[in-house]
């Protein structure tokens, strides 16, 4: 009987687990900056989002996060009941809930705007190297998104 091999299945060769193991450490490093914010990370991103671009479909920013509907409405909810965003029909689309900071997430990004400088001061990696990182991981998103 032949012995099969399983070098498929060690973790030494997975590329998914440093990208997990990276994530979580990197998504951890926020937390303490925004835990004084009272916001988590996915509602930090929800913000950056809407900071870049305010009023805009929930499918738009679910698309723009990578995150799903399931995800997200929940999410919204809360902030929205945090005061931070609110939540409307489009007036050409009922379907469509467009998603509007208030002046409470407005004033947020003054409260954030040092969030990151704080982390990147964690991670020790000069700019020709986060720029590589960034278009490679984009490379692995566009390809998964496809």
């Amino acid at each position: 009987m032949t012995a099969k091999n399983y070098d498929q299945l060690k973790l030494e060769n997975q590329l998914c687990f440093p990208l997990y193991a990276c994530a979580r450490q990197v998504i951890g490093s926020y937390t303490p900056y925004l835990k004084k914010l009272g916001i988590t990370y996915t509602q930090y991103i929800v913000f950056m989002v809407l900071w870049e671009q305010d009023g805009i479909p929930v499918g738009t920013l679910g698309a723009k996060l990578h995150l799903d509907n399931g995800t997200l409405t929940p999410l919204l909810k809360k902030m929205e009941t945090a005061g931070f965003v609110t939540r409307t029909r489009s007036r050409e689309d009922e379907r469509v809930v467009i998603v509007t900071l208030t002046d409470k997430g407005w004033a947020m990004r003054d409260q954030a705007a040092d969030v990151p400088m704080q982390v990147g001061s964690c991670i020790s990696m000069d700019p020709e190297e986060a720029q590589t990182l960034y278009r490679l991981l984009y490379k692995i998103i566009d390809q998964i998104d496809g």
